[in-house]
């Protein structure tokens, strides 16, 4: 592969694969790759998951050195929950529209104006958010932490709308939701939806939770990304429509090979109109740019990484079932 790495020199000629490689054992190195992630580093990674099972592995792990192949929300939390290892992510552009959608000065003034509601904040946002939260939740944890609070507590959920007014539906709640959406899912046509379901009458929807009200109306199945795939891998016929990023069908081809995935198409009706362009930023040249040379690296300030923390290790713990609501602590149900 010929290309450039970033600080004028040229990659020509190099093994990029054997050098990964090399510099993962010499680093004591461990890789992580989000579903979202193009084929070709979900296959070099050392572990592929969606984001809480990455929160779970970056928590884990007894790497020295964490490479991050996701985007930046994902990589600040493994440096949260590993504040001694080091974080590289391929591409520090690698951004998020949810997390864009959510500044943290206007979190902040949103919380001070509803001081009675606790945060239940989902993981896509900056770790100042975070910070601001009292508890973080992955679309895959969101139900299970949420049936442990009370119905009467009041409670704010960010940013997503789509996931938020999702489970307030599904689970009868009446959360206060900050008006953020991601552009993939935003992205996906009910009119081109109802096309291909035509063409393919027998085939499920499988939607993501982020999707809007008018896709996931027609989805036979709602849920995360590792719901997914556990999904694809159990439903009785032969052909999904995958409505989420659709580098997910890679792991689906991968673990059912003898099905057909369609991926959910925007208004062109083309599938590939939903490709994050965010994580499309990382690429095997900057992955091995980032072990060589440690950088990008990700750096948090202590104070902030604690505050952080907090609402991320209630997650982690809640999610598991280990810890309950009432042994958490206080929450900053005063807006502080």
């Amino acid at each position: 592969m010929d290309a450039r790495n970033g600080m004028g020199g040229s990659l020509a000629g190099v093994d990029l694969l054997a050098e990964i490689d090399r510099l993962r054992k010499e680093r004591n190195a461990v890789i992580l790759a989000h579903y979202y992630q193009k084929p070709e580093i979900q296959d070099l990674a050392d572990f592929v998951g969606d984001s809480l099972d990455l929160s779970r592995k970056a928590a884990d792990t007894d790497a020295d050195v964490i490479a991050f192949c996701g985007v930046r929300f994902m990589a600040e939390t493994a440096k949260v929950l590993s504040p001694e290892k080091i974080v590289v992510l391929p591409d520090m552009d690698a951004g998020c529209s949810l997390e864009d959608s959510c500044p943290p000065d206007q979190f902040a003034a949103f919380r001070a104006q509803h001081p009675d509601h606790i945060a239940l904040t989902y993981i896509n946002c900056s770790v100042e958010v975070k910070a601001l939260s009292d508890i973080i939740v992955t679309s895959s944890s969101a139900e299970k932490i949420l049936s442990q609070i009370p119905h009467d507590q009041k409670i704010i959920f960010g940013p997503d709308k789509h996931l938020g007014g999702y489970i307030n539906r599904k689970m009868g709640r009446d959360m206060l939701l900050w008006p953020g959406v991601c552009i993939v899912h935003e992205a996906f046509s009910e009119t081109e939806l109802l096309k291909l379901k035509a063409q393919h009458p027998d085939a499920p929807v499988a939607a993501h939770p982020e999707c809007p009200p008018h896709v996931i109306d027609h989805a036979d199945y709602v849920g995360s990304t590792s719901g997914i795939l556990a999904f694809a891998e159990t439903f009785p016929g032969d052909t999904l429509i995958v409505a989420t990023e659709p580098h997910i069908i890679h792991q689906m081809e991968k673990a059912v090979p003898h099905k057909r995935f369609i991926g959910a198409p925007g208004a062109d009706g083309n599938c590939n109109c939903n490709i994050c362009p965010y994580m499309a930023l990382n690429t095997i040249e900057k992955l091995y740019v980032a072990l060589r040379d440690l950088e990008p690296r990700i750096e948090i300030e202590e104070g902030m990484r604690l505050k952080a923390k907090t609402s991320l290790d209630r997650m982690l713990s809640m999610a598991s079932g280990t810890v309950g609501l009432g042994d958490l602590g206080p929450f900053r149900v005063s807006g502080d």
